[in-house]
């Protein structure tokens, strides 16, 4: 499965005819704003990147890499590519793993969209969490990581880097719900019934715990480069979801790969994972991880919190068939998208009934 999800999504290909620009007026604009850049270049699209085309620039003496926004008819709020590098540009400050940025172009003449510059990191991109090509006692190793680099967000201050309005402090679920419930019904293609009750019952269910911190959004294996070789985490990259956020709805989001079924996840599932066999920690251990490296005692209202994140999760999906349907989706198995909200919905509806919905 390792190689499917390379082959699907991993490495790059000829730019899309749909997403082609004047690759001279790019390099002259790159040239002039990237310090230490040496030409020719050469442009290359990476294969994944659902949501905002993403490019590699390849020179004779290193790589880069340039994120933009989608050309076309786009939903509000999203693709903010402007907002992913301020972010990644603030945590670099830091010592987070994120890659080096070097400039941010609101020019629209250069590609016909914003764009941004950062740096190429090499390493590992792992798309299959139970992790088949690391050896059975490399893999534990991994998920530590994955965890004490979530922590290490979360635990960031972000007024002292410069974040303080990077999103609206407090009422982060409440926001959340809205959002992703304005972005499903606009990009609505069926009627699901389980979806209509989330949006009903979530709002009016939200518990009582407002932390804050930079959120990520969409935190999961896929989207970081870890260590060639060492169980590290190098870089974590697809910042287009951060905000100031509920910490607990950014880790119960990354937790959703051990609830996740099978026909509704885009990565694989470690749902019914034999994790002893696999040196993989169990949810309930992988919480207690999180909660050792952010000095919690634990998570309450966790069946709230899996049906909110199969929601929201069932809401990004649903999202990308509506631009399937206007023509603006940058993956090529964006199509596939439509038959995986359902069960997420239905998944997230039994989740809500064990916290209590009826």
């Amino acid at each position: 499965m390792q190689d499917e999800g390379i082959e699907k999504f991993g490495g790059t290909k000829d730019v899309a005819d749909s997403h082609k620009f004047d690759e001279k007026k790019l390099e002259a604009y790159v040239e002039a704003h990237v310090e230490g850049f040496e030409g020719p270049l050469e442009v290359r699209q990476f294969k994944g990147g659902q949501s905002n085309p993403t490019y590699q620039l390849i020179t004779p003496k290193k790589k880069y890499v340039m994120r933009r926004k989608p050309p076309g008819k786009l939903l509000p709020s999203a693709h903010a590519v402007d907002r992913e590098y301020k972010v990644i540009t603030a945590l670099g400050k830091i010592g987070f793993p994120v890659p080096r940025t070097y400039c941010m172009c609101e020019d629209e003449t250069i590609t016909g969209t914003i764009f941004y510059v950062m740096d190429m990191v090499e390493g590992r991109i792992l798309w299959d969490p139970c992790l088949p090509d690391i050896a059975k006692e490399g893999r534990r190793p991994i998920f530590e990581a994955k965890i004490a680099t979530l922590a290490q967000l979360h635990n960031a201050d972000y007024e002292a880097i410069g974040l303080a309005d990077f999103g609206k402090p407090g009422n982060y679920f409440e926001r959340q719900i809205s959002r992703w419930t304005k972005q499903y019904q606009l990009s609505e293609t069926q009627d699901i019934d389980t979806m209509n009750k989330l949006i009903e019952w979530l709002p009016k269910n939200i518990p009582h715990d407002d932390a804050n911190s930079i959120v990520h959004g969409d935190y999961r294996l896929d989207n970081m480069v870890l260590h060639p070789t060492e169980p590290k985490v190098a870089a974590v990259l697809d910042w287009e979801l951060s905000t100031l956020g509920h910490p607990l709805g950014d880790f119960t989001y990354h937790l959703m790969q051990w609830y996740m079924p099978a026909d509704g996840a885009s990565t694989q599932t470690l749902n019914g994972a034999n994790f002893e066999a696999l040196n993989i920690p169990t949810a309930e251990e992988y919480t207690r991880l999180y909660c050792q490296h952010t000095q919690r005692d634990g998570i309450e209202n966790m069946d709230y919190y899996i049906s909110y994140n199969m929601f929201r999760l069932a809401g990004i999906l649903q999202g990308i068939v509506g631009r399937v349907r206007d023509g603006t989706a940058s993956n090529a198995h964006a199509a596939a998208m439509a038959d995986r909200v359902k069960p997420l919905a239905d998944v997230g509806w039994h989740y809500a009934q064990k916290a209590g919905a009826v």
